[in-house]
């Protein structure tokens, strides 16, 4: 009976005292990527992409307010199947607009998630190696997982992340 109590209280306290000695780390991603050469490069190009699209809705918009002044203009004075036709013209106008909005925002999340995958990939090979140089049983992203207490013990690698990449 004694060894089996003694069995159970080697196979409970083991586990902990193993736990007591392991490595755990916390970064915070965002202040890595923020310095990422891809980072810049991806945000300049998103950038172009999202100015590109910003002036050809300024210019549908500019098309289109004339068009509507032409015919706030015109008033009264067009018969009423001219009136119609150019009113049904200005709604399909603002639809095709709006739909020209629509595809703007959602080709920018795209391209905003494709540009920064291959990034994301390349800071999680520097966090493996890290991991793995350090020791750590987890790295924990502070930046991804919100984590309401990191307390002493835990290591801050964001620097040496940093350092993986070649990052100064």
């Amino acid at each position: 009976m004694l060894k089996k109590i003694t069995l159970l209280v080697v196979m409970f306290v083991l586990p902990l005292g193993a736990m007591a000695q392991a490595k755990f780390a916390h970064m915070n991603s965002q202040d890595v990527i923020a310095v990422m050469p891809e980072f810049t490069k991806a945000q300049a190009d998103i950038d172009a992409l999202s100015k590109q699209y910003q002036k050809e809705m300024e210019t549908g918009q500019a098309e289109f307010q004339k068009k509507y002044q032409e015919f706030l203009a015109q008033g009264d004075s067009l018969p009423r199947n001219i009136a119609e036709r150019r009113q049904k013209e200005l709604q399909e106008m603002a639809q095709r607009q709006e739909q020209f909005q629509q595809e703007a925002y959602q080709s920018l999340q795209k391209a905003q998630q494709d540009s920064m995958a291959p990034i994301y990939a390349k800071l999680d090979q520097a966090i493996e190696a890290v991991g793995k140089s350090e020791g750590v049983v987890y790295i924990f992203d502070l930046a991804r997982t919100p984590i309401p207490f990191v307390g002493a013990q835990s290591v801050d690698v964001t620097a040496k992340v940093k350092a993986q990449l070649g990052i100064k």
